[in-house]
């Protein structure tokens, strides 16, 4: 793919892409605080595995999300996530933590730190925010409004190393690695006059045909 293909494809693209942004910043304003955690697991699940896969178990553990026991956590993803019982221990242990020290408020616990940066460390670096590194700390802060930050799955680092903004699609293992990165697409959406939220689903979009979140 050339910059002049993947900028034809940004046109074309650009209002449903628009209005996917507009869905995260919506519900990030609106939202009770019960959905955002909820988005907050959907990224737990797509850890190591697929978006349609986080779909499809965030469906399943709807109904005890907010109030089921661990083992119900777990049971409910029988048959939707390869990693039912790691995954359910994380959800349920990460709901218990901001439950006992933030009431469960996810809108003001993430509102009340100001710097970019600070607030995707409280997440990926938090022990006790269960299986969230880097790139789903990303992927959660976008989904809901927050913007500037580039979700550097393998699909966009494919992408970013057919373009030579990095030699590599590796993806990064530490956060100074990361923020190199995503310093480089940054530049790069500068470069080529694309938004970086904006690049960053039309990426994702140029491998999976998908607008997804």
């Amino acid at each position: 793919m050339t910059i002049r293909e993947l900028k034809r494809i940004h046109r074309r693209e650009q209002r449903r892409i628009r209005d996917r942004l507009a869905e995260f910043s919506d519900l990030g304003r609106t939202a009770p605080d019960e959905k955002l955690f909820e988005e907050l697991v959907f990224c737990i699940f797509t850890a190591g595995a697929s978006a349609r896969m986080g779909l499809r178990s965030v469906e399943r553990v709807r109904s005890s999300l907010m109030t089921g026991s661990v083992g119900e956590i777990q049971d409910a993803l029988k048959g939707a996530h390869r990693y039912r019982l790691s995954r359910g221990r994380y959800v349920h242990e990460t709901r218990e933590y901001l439950r006992l020290s933030f009431g469960l408020q996810v809108r003001s616990m993430l509102t009340g730190i100001s710097d970019v940066n600070s607030r995707r460390d409280f997440l990926a670096q938090n022990r006790d925010v269960r299986g969230i590194g880097y790139k789903e700390a990303s992927h959660f802060l976008r989904n809901i409004g927050f913007n500037g930050y580039a979700i550097l799955d393998k699909h966009v680092l494919t992408r970013l190393a057919e373009f030579g903004v990095i030699e590599e699609p590796k993806p990064p293992s530490t956060r100074n690695r990361y923020l190199e990165i995503e310093d480089k697409t940054r530049r790069f959406a500068k470069r080529i006059g694309i938004d970086v939220d904006e690049l960053d689903l039309l990426l994702w979009y140029t491998k999976t045909g998908e607008i997804l979140k």
